[in-house]
């Protein structure tokens, strides 16, 4: 097979945004000058983004079939995100990984919950003793995570609480790990956390119900955070459908929402690690990564810890190299500084993946 042409990109490195010269040879990074490179685009040079809650395979329905998946891909990679964890499908997406033109896919197989308590078709619904059995089969399955569904609403309670007990937790997460696996659930509220993060979870999806103390704890035991904001900008949606209904539900939601930017900036200024998730095939379309690192800064973030969330630092903590020498090519180069103008993370002038270049089109 013949060599492919070495190829030039030129422009302000990011996280550091020192000018360089980056070279691209058999679809991987190198710094070295190569003599006859051809110049493919110019402009500020990011460490290809990551989502890290989004849902390949999944829409409202449930499992969705292959070409579905496919597009679903197609319009992640366009805006910019190359590497997508996975937090929970009901479909066998594995046959991404073949796919050279899709983003890296960490899986993290089918949510996990309790029986008739989550949505319809997403997930495996099963009893509290069946719990561990489940999260060892799914850390099987996946590829090094597992999502569990903390809490959702009890018809019972009226009222978010706790899908299982938090010793069904407590072995389910062991189980996880045993199996060399990592554990992230779903948590609105608060009442999951304590047993959760007392437990050894090693992330936690949404964290609206998160308390100082219980921030202390995370920072002490460093679980994750990835609070996909653009989910939670949902609830006032979910407290009007609830209100007749489940008030109690309904005035939980209101209150979650009405503290969640305080919530989740007390957890970044503390140090929790916080990471970027569209919720992709959840509440959000896919290929609006962009649409989360901008609500990260609206709640108050600053514009390079955001674009840090879903770049640099979540490859890192995802164990991906960024751009390193010998790495895969995997970046997004835009034409202003997206620091300075994070609506420019929308329109990306070349994605580039595994070193093949592409230029997509705007993204709104």
């Amino acid at each position: 097979m013949p060599s492919q042409p070495a190829q030039r990109y030129r422009g302000q490195v990011l996280p550091d945004g020192e000018p360089r010269d980056l070279y691209v040879v058999e679809g991987r990074v190198t710094f070295e000058p190569q003599a006859g490179a051809d110049t493919v685009a110019q402009g500020w040079i990011v460490p290809g983004l990551v989502d890290a809650h989004c849902h390949l395979g999944l829409d409202d329905f449930g499992a969705t079939d292959d070409e579905a998946t496919e597009q679903q891909a197609v319009d992640d990679r366009d805006g910019g995100a190359l590497l997508i964890r996975d937090a929970g499908s009901a479909s066998d997406t594995r046959w991404i990984h073949d796919r050279e033109d899709l983003p890296r896919l960490i899986r993290c197989g089918r949510h996990i919950a309790a029986t008739k308590r989550y949505i319809r078709g997403y997930a495996h619904e099963v009893e509290p003793a069946d719990l561990a059995t489940y999260a060892a089969q799914e850390a099987r399955n996946g590829d090094g995570w597992i999502k569990l569904v903390g809490d959702w609403i009890s018809r019972e309670e009226g009222d978010l609480a706790p899908s299982f007990p938090a010793e069904a937790f407590r072995d389910a997460i062991d189980a996880a790990h045993a199996e060399g696996a990592k554990v992230t659930a779903h948590c609105f509220g608060h009442g999951v956390l304590p047993g959760l993060i007392e437990a050894g979870i090693d992330c936690i999806e949404h964290g609206t119900g998160l308390t100082e103390d219980l921030i202390d704890a995370m920072v002490e035991r460093g679980t994750r955070l990835v609070p996909t904001v653009m989910q939670l900008d949902k609830f006032p949606e979910h407290a009007a459908a609830g209100v007749e209904r489940f008030p109690d539900y309904a005035a939980t939601m209101t209150d979650l929402y009405d503290r969640m930017p305080a919530t989740i900036m007390a957890a970044h200024e503390a140090g929790v690690p916080i990471y970027a998730g569209s919720d992709g095939g959840g509440i959000s379309r896919h290929g609006n990564i962009a649409g989360e690192v901008e609500a990260l800064a609206r709640i108050g973030m600053s514009a390079f810890d955001a674009l840090g969330a879903a770049s640099w630092r979540a490859r890192e903590w995802l164990g991906v190299d960024g751009l390193v020498e010998g790495a895969s090519a995997d970046f997004v180069v835009y034409d202003r500084d997206p620091v300075d103008d994070l609506s420019v993370l929308r329109t990306p002038s070349a994605v580039v993946l595994r070193g093949v270049a592409r230029r997509p089109g705007a993204h709104s």
